[in-house]
């Protein structure tokens, strides 16, 4: 039998999902396919509206061998699972003659936990263990969401939170969750037989394509122990989120409340001798915490220093001590004993990470009005990182539609520790790159204006001259304006001021969840959406509720952001340009995002309005312009608003 021929193969997906094959999707799969059969890496810029997934899946289910797709976002996963990979399975079948099996694997406390849901939360009070259920009462929103987890329990095939819709808080989320620390194992839990988390594990050991997110890839690769089964090909979508996703599993945290927690988990199971070191620790930390000021730590001040090492010894020997104990008083003593090692081990880790002290890492203070004072450590970079766990002994295919910075893929590449194109070596993993483009056509369908009249933003103040041209571009728009903001606080400002202004609606992110907010501004087109970074992201409105996208200012980093700007400091300590390498490319990926909502069909039309002269005016903003889509430029404030208002009328001449 002869082997079916990809562009055959990609025809049958494509039209088993309704879609229409595009040059960009054909170029994407043979290049996957190329990258497969040589055990080589590449990454692939492909444009909104390309039908990327498609573009992997097709090559990646007709290689054989078994699969990691990793995506940064919820919304991808379920896409991935729930339309693509059950069409594309049963639309390749006739050619493959077999149907490969994919499955979903997240986190273990993102399954319910049937130990923890029947026996309940060990608590830090003197009834030890506490059910959770009598304690809350039925109608705080705490004991509904509760109420409804436990009869959610009785019919969820998966136990996977995503599946649980509408979603519940954190906090009732935690109170049936474990952590993998936290976790018995199924050998010693009652429940393991029927474990969600296991039963995924072993959904995915059985799978040829294994869907699963950037948190639990950075895991499998920090941690050592193998999370993912064995696989031969990597394929990571959403691709400019990795480095940020990796930063995050390995940014380590200690506050006060959380060694409180710890002290009280570990009392009843050691010594007293053990328990009081550790929680004379606690207090001197807890009195250092109460002085800090958010910044960096260049280097450790002698008062946290001492804490820290008094915390990390009495922590270690509560480690040593509890594995001995037999305490009769302690119901459900291992549940007991799991939950106060994995909250002993964790101030452990990071408390000896911190006095190790590496220059690898960066260590800094911050404040929280309600929370108080956190301490945390990151990686300086986790190029390196990336470089030794994610390239080795598998074919890599990243992806995504930003990952070409101001015209190459040099800076994305240094980013995820791969030497600039076409630069080999024994220790340097050899890759190519290759842009896809997008089936729009940018030039017609988009305006990319830049309000070069107005003053340049400072760090604080409202900016009226800009409220000003806010306000006369929605009203030129008719609404339909998706508004960016690169802080929470200059959203609420424009979202106050406008609304008294203005008729039109406007939504504010954190007013409702984000579903909602979206829905609501997707089914009217007067009404506007004003929000931050999630909204940079996370939008997917075609049509014409969306024909202006606003950008406030150039997303750069905050100059007082510890890990941003150690970054920047480091890449000048080393010869380079610290602002280009890391605010300019942070901006650029963020504005490209951003830039990316206008356009989602091929009868989109529109204008993104970035109200930042410096994009106009500065040197760098020549860089930035070259990542955004090639919209048409301008900064005359007339052509924008008049393209603005025939672009209304035209969408109310159609009834929209």
């Amino acid at each position: 039998m002869t082997k079916p021929s990809l562009p055959d193969l990609l025809h049958a997906a494509v039209s088993a999902v309704g879609g229409t094959e595009r040059p960009g999707q054909v170029a994407m799969a043979e290049a996957v396919a190329e990258a497969i059969d040589d055990n080589s890496h590449r990454l692939i810029q492909a444009g909104t509206g390309t039908g990327k997934s498609l573009g992997y899946l097709v090559p990646a289910l007709a290689h054989g061998e078994r699969v990691v797709v990793a995506t940064a976002t919820l919304a991808l996963q379920r896409q991935l699972v729930e339309r693509d990979l059950p069409r594309t399975v049963e639309a390749l079948h006739p050619q493959l003659r077999r149907r490969p099996q994919f499955a979903m694997l997240k986190g273990r406390s993102n399954y319910l936990c049937l130990h923890r849901l029947h026996e309940g939360a060990p608590q830090d009070e003197e009834e030890g263990l506490f059910d959770q259920f009598e304690a809350a009462t039925p109608t705080s929103k705490l004991g509904k969401d509760l109420l409804r987890l436990r009869d959610w329990a009785d019919e969820t095939e998966t136990g996977d939170r995503d599946d649980l819709t509408p979603g519940v808080s954190d906090k009732a989320w935690g109170q049936i969750s474990v952590s993998s620390r936290e976790c018995l194992g199924a050998t010693k839990c009652a429940y393991g037989a029927e474990c969600f988390a296991e039963a995924a594990r072993e959904r995915a050991k059985l799978a040829d394509v294994v869907v699963t997110n950037h948190a639990l890839l950075a895991i499998d690769a920090i941690e050592g122990a193998p999370v993912l089964p064995q696989h031969e090909v990597l394929i990571v979508d959403e691709a400019h989120e990795l480095v940020s996703r990796v930063t995050g599993v390995a940014t380590g945290e200690l506050t006060p409340g959380q060694v409180n927690r710890a002290v009280k988990r570990a009392a009843k199971l050691v010594d007293e001798k053990v328990a009081d070191a550790l929680q004379t620790a606690s207090e001197s930390f807890e009195r250092v915490m109460e002085l800090a000021l958010p910044g960096r730590l260049e280097e450790i001040p002698e008062d946290l220093g001492y804490a820290l090492m008094a915390l990390r010894d009495a922590a270690r020997n509560v480690i040593s001590a509890i594995g001995a104990t037999r305490d009769k008083s302690v119901h459900d003593e291992d549940a007991v004993r799991k939950q106060a090692l994995a909250a002993v081990e964790s101030i452990h880790t990071v408390a000896e990470r911190i006095t190790n002290g590496s220059e690898y890492d960066v260590v800094w203070y911050e404040r929280h009005d309600r929370f108080g004072a956190t301490l945390r450590v990151a990686p300086l970079s986790v190029s390196g990182l990336l470089r030794e766990k994610l390239f080795e002994d598998r074919s890599v295919v990243l992806t995504s539609a930003t990952l070409k910075l101001g015209g190459d893929f040099n800076g994305v590449a240094a980013s995820l520790g791969l030497s600039p194109e076409g630069v080999e070596g024994d220790d340097v993993p050899a890759w190519k790159g290759l842009d896809v483009g997008s089936p729009f056509d940018y030039p017609k369908q988009g305006i990319l204006y830049v309000a070069k009249h107005l003053a340049t933003p400072g760090r604080e103040g409202t900016r009226g001259d800009m409220m000003d041209e806010l306000a006369e571009l929605i009203e030129a728009a008719g609404g339909r304006t998706l508004g960016l903001f690169s802080s929470m606080r200059g959203a609420k400002a424009a979202a106050e001021e406008l609304r008294g202004r203005l008729d039109n609606p406007i939504l504010l992110q954190g007013e409702e969840t984000l579903g909602e907010l979206i829905k609501a501004f997707a089914a009217d087109p007067k009404t506007c959406l004003f929000g931050t970074l999630s909204l940079w992201q996370g939008v997917d409105v075609p049509g014409p509720s969306c024909q202006l996208v606003v950008m406030d200012r150039i997303p750069f980093p905050r100059p007082d952001d510890p890990l941003m700007s150690a970054r920047q400091k480091s890449v000048e300590e080393h010869g380079g340009n610290g602002f280009m390498a890391v605010a300019a490319t942070h901006a650029a990926l963020l504005m490209a995002q951003g830039a990316g909502r206008l356009v989602r069909a091929m009868g989109d039309r529109g204008v993104v309005a970035v109200l930042d002269p410096r994009l106009a005016t500065a040197r760098y903003g020549s860089f930035l312009r070259a990542t955004l889509p090639d919209f048409w430029y301008t900064t005359d404030r007339n052509q924008a608003r008049r393209s603005l208002a025939s672009i209304d009328a035209a969408a109310k001449a159609d009834g929209k």
